[in-house]
């Protein structure tokens, strides 16, 4: 473990905001990435199943991004392969409706830029959701999700600009059929690509 992630994983600057949410828990945060990866995923923060078991994605969501890329656990697993950053290591907890709160900014204000330099030059970076699309893509990220993934075109090979995996999505899935269609092929043969170049 490196300085920086040790420096993560002891981070508790949103100690007292979490302690305010439906869910009143303590940070825990989800350091998940080496530099040298072949993949990044950036995403939006861990959910509470991510929480609890300390790991990136290991929940249903986890099970429907590792089928958009076409691999199985242990490659999605494999820290020599994968690195996953999202925009706050911590699960920012649910308001009292029961929906996730957004990952507080503080957080990539604080440790994005170290840990992407960290991190190195990757081949590939997929952009899970909004709020990792508009830090990373800036101006080029169109007005709203659906909008910046159905022009995915624009930035691929290198980045590939997607949905949020969750069951939430299921509708956006199916009244979006070129997500499947089109999108979905090229991103698992570039993940093959960039697995085995």
């Amino acid at each position: 473990m490196t300085a920086l992630q040790s420096d993560i994983r002891a981070c508790r600057l949103c100690k007292d905001r979490f302690a305010q949410t439906h869910t009143a828990h303590a940070p825990r945060p989800v350091v998940w990435f080496r530099s040298g990866v072949r993949i990044l995923i950036a995403g939006q923060a861990p959910g509470m199943q991510v929480h609890e078991k300390g790991r990136p994605f290991d929940d249903p969501s986890g099970d429907r991004l590792r089928d958009w890329m076409g691999i199985g656990q242990d490659e999605f697993y494999d820290q020599n392969l994968l690195a996953n950053l999202p925009m706050a290591f911590c699960f920012p907890g649910y308001n009292a409706k029961g929906s996730d709160l957004p990952p507080p900014p503080i957080c990539a204000k604080t440790w994005r830029q170290r840990s992407i330099k960290e991190i190195g030059d990757v081949p590939l970076i997929l952009l899970i959701g909004g709020y990792a699309q508009k830090w990373h893509l800036g101006q080029s990220a169109k007005a709203g999700v659906t909008a910046t993934v159905s022009g995915w075109r624009d930035h691929v090979p290198r980045v590939f600009p997607l949905p949020h995996p969750s069951w939430r999505n299921t509708a956006w899935l199916k009244k979006n059929p070129w997500f499947g269609d089109d999108l979905l092929p090229v991103l698992r043969a570039r993940v093959q690509e960039v697995l085995r170049p």
